[in-house]
C-alpha cells in the first residue's frame, strides 16, 4: 500500500467514524444555511410557499444542531 492509498483509507475511516453528534451539528447546519437561501429567494421573488418552506427547513435545521450539541455534552 502507497502513501497516497494510505490517506485515502484513513481518510474513509475518520468520515465513516463521525460521531452521531458531529453529524447531526454538520447536517443541521446545512439546512439552516439552505433554508435561509430558500426564505431569502422567496422575499425576492414575493413567493410565500418558498418563503415559509425555506423558514421551516432553517428552524428545523437550528434544531437539528442543537441536538447533535445535547448529544456531545452527553457524551452520546
Amino acid at each position: 500500500m502507497d502513501l497516497d492509498e494510505l490517506k485515502t483509507h484513513h481518510q474513509t475511516e475518520e468520515i465513516i467514524m463521525m460521531k452521531a453528534s458531529t453529524e447531526d451539528k454538520t447536517t443541521g447546519k446545512f439546512h439552516e444555511v439552505k433554508g435561509a437561501i430558500k426564505q431569502k429567494a422567496g422575499e425576492l421573488t414575493k413567493n410565500p410557499n418558498l418563503e415559509a418552506d425555506g423558514r421551516a427547513e432553517k428552524n428545523a435545521g437550528k434544531v437539528q444542531k442543537a441536538v447533535g450539541k445535547i448529544e456531545k455534552a452527553v457524551g452520546a
